[in-house]
Parts: C-alpha cells; sequence; structure tokens
C-alpha cells in the first residue's frame, strides 16, 4: 500500500509540475512518482556522459534551433512552455 507523505516545493516548480501532469493527462503524484525513479535509478547506474551537457542537434551539431548559450535556461523555459500551450489547444 503506497505512503502519504508531505513535501514542500517551490511554488514556481510545483506549478510547472501540475501543468506538465495536466498536459500528459496524469496525476501529479505519477509524475513525482517516475522523477523519483529516474534519480533512484541513475545513482544506481554509472552515466559514462556529463549530466549537465546542453541539448545538442543530431542533425549538424551545436545547439537546437533558436537556443543560444547567453540565454540558455530561459530559452529552455520558453521552448517548453510553448511545447505545454500546443499541448493544451490540442486538448481544447
Amino acid at each position: 500500500m503506497p505512503e502519504r507523505t508531505t513535501i514542500r516545493l517551490p511554488q514556481p516548480l510545483l506549478a510547472r509540475a501540475k501543468r506538465k501532469a495536466a498536459a500528459e493527462g496524469r496525476t501529479l503524484t505519477s509524475l513525482i512518482e517516475e522523477g523519483l525513479q529516474l534519480v533512484v535509478v541513475a545513482r544506481d547506474t554509472p552515466n559514462p556522459g556529463k549530466q549537465n551537457d546542453p541539448p545538442i542537434s543530431k542533425a549538424g551539431g551545436g545547439l537546437l534551433a533558436g537556443l543560444n548559450w547567453d540565454n540558455l535556461s530561459s530559452a529552455l523555459q520558453e521552448a517548453e512552455d510553448l511545447g505545454y500551450v500546443e499541448r493544451m489547444t490540442r486538448i481544447e
């Protein structure tokens, strides 16, 4: 039987997690569970590559189209938000 627990998350992270779960048609609990499984398994298995590498295009190398090194974090956030909006408009 699954246990209940309380976790404290930063509000922006919780809001993003709720949006992602809704966009995927799943519960927040299942999203958190999957994330914890990935972290636990990742620590149990060695990773030969660097974990903090930015996404690289398979086509010709370099960053994915639309991303730049100077503002990578906000560009990734914007790409994720645009994907969320696109998925939500398909649901309606």
